[in-house]
């Protein structure tokens, strides 16, 4: 039996649909990429764990130092002006350092020093040897003159001597004519005694003989020099850094044995050491903050206000 050709083409047709069919389900159901659920790919997995990387890589130190983190400084007013040369220089320097200080006079300094409230204590007197039993100890930073000053508009205008000066400030003379000024009642205007100042003073001129007390005796609640300069009025009598006093326009410094502070007179007879005190041993960072302190580029700074 003879099958017409019509079959034929029918047969091809069917069968070329039949596998076309096929061929679109099978690409249907191909699994494929994985599709995440906001129709992204997902990332492909690490072949490993990625080790952990800081942002900031720390810069490789020099030897001794550690600059990182807080450095506190607190305690005599005399250093202010060297704490914020050196803060300022030693964090361009690291700026992954962070210096502050505070100016609570030198007892209370070291009162924080040992308390761990601050991590270097500025001083304007040696260690007291106690002080050196608790594990501390000092370094000299810089050296300074005390400036005696009275008010500009103070009638006395003469010298002293530090046997005057003695007199004065232990209370044996109270009227300015006594070392040599007017018939005027003399007024003592003194430092708070947490003052490393106050105790060098006291050493030097009174040979650590009691200060004077009494009703022509303002004592400072504060360690804290614009206040006792604006104190002095036209009888009253004081004595400051010579970096804070001898800029000021509104007292007159008092030459002493006939020489003023900042002459460059090795006699002068109030000149004195500025220290930075520690805990020994001392950490990294306060080590590294020590070694820019007596560098030469800190000795300009300092030089540069005057010390």
């Amino acid at each position: 039996m003879k099958i017409p050709p019509i079959v034929y083409i029918l047969l091809v047709l069917v069968l070329a649909g039949g596998g076309y069919y096929f061929f679109k389900q099978s690409q249907s159901t191909d699994p494929g990429p994985d599709i995440g659920r906001d129709g992204a790919p997902p990332l492909p997995a690490p072949e490993s764990a990625p080790q952990e990387q800081s942002s900031s890589p720390e810069r490789p130190a020099s030897p001794g130092q550690s600059a990182a983190g807080n450095l506190r400084i607190d305690g005599s007013t005399s250093m202010v002006a060297i704490n914020k040369a050196l803060s300022i220089g030693y964090q361009q320097s690291f700026p992954e350092a962070n210096v502050t200080y505070q100016a609570n006079g030198t007892n209370q300094g070291i009162a924080a020093l040992l308390s761990r409230r601050a991590e270097i204590a500025a001083a304007s007197r040696p260690l007291k040897p106690e002080e050196a039993q608790e594990g501390l100890k000092a370094v000299v930073i810089a050296a300074d003159e005390i400036a005696v000053v009275v008010g500009v508009k103070n009638p006395f205008k003469g010298g002293l001597t530090t046997g005057q000066l003695a007199d004065i400030f232990s209370g044996r003379a109270t009227n300015w004519s006594q070392v040599g000024g007017p018939n005027q009642p003399l007024k003592v205007v003194n430092r708070n005694p947490d003052s490393g100042t106050y105790e060098f003073f006291q050493k030097v001129v009174l040979d650590n003989q009691p200060f004077a007390a009494g009703k022509n005796v303002t004592t400072l609640l504060r360690d804290e020099t614009t206040p006792l300069l604006r104190a002095l009025g036209t009888d009253g009598i004081g004595y400051a850094t010579s970096t804070q006093a001898v800029r000021q326009k509104t007292v007159r410094v008092v030459p002493i044995n006939d020489l003023l502070p900042a002459s460059n007179a090795e006699d002068y007879p109030l000149r004195r050491n500025l220290y930075y005190i520690y805990l020994d041993p001392p950490s990294p960072q306060v080590e590294s903050f020590l070694k820019y302190a007596q560098s030469s580029e800190a000795k300009q700074a300092i030089r540069r206000y005057g010390f």
